[in-house]
């Protein structure tokens, strides 16, 4: 993956985090790519359901299964993680 595909990769998992958590205050660029998603840093004041959301909309949108929690939090931490992890994902 190319660059630019990539930094379009991170712009749409922004663009679904805002949707499927209904983030509608929050756009994408107000999302940094290397702030951990649950923090406070984050801006997002995600939660448990936000991250069942999260792990819906992967599923949904990449065809990407995070299996359980632990699986989860290792992967959806920033992102740019969350790219790198669709990105080897989707390439196999």
């Amino acid at each position: 993956m190319n660059l630019v595909d990539f930094e379009q990769l991170k712009y749409d998992i922004k663009d679904m985090i805002i949707v499927e958590c209904e983030k509608e205050d929050i756009e994408p660029d107000d999302i940094a790519d290397d702030v951990e998603l649950f923090s406070d840093e984050s801006g997002l004041e995600l939660d448990s359901l936000d991250a069942l959301q999260i792990s819906m909309g992967l599923l949904n949108k990449y065809g990407v299964r995070l299996g359980d929690s632990k699986e989860f939090r290792r992967n959806v931490t920033t992102i740019e993680k969350l790219a790198e992890y669709i990105n080897l994902s989707t390439s196999t």
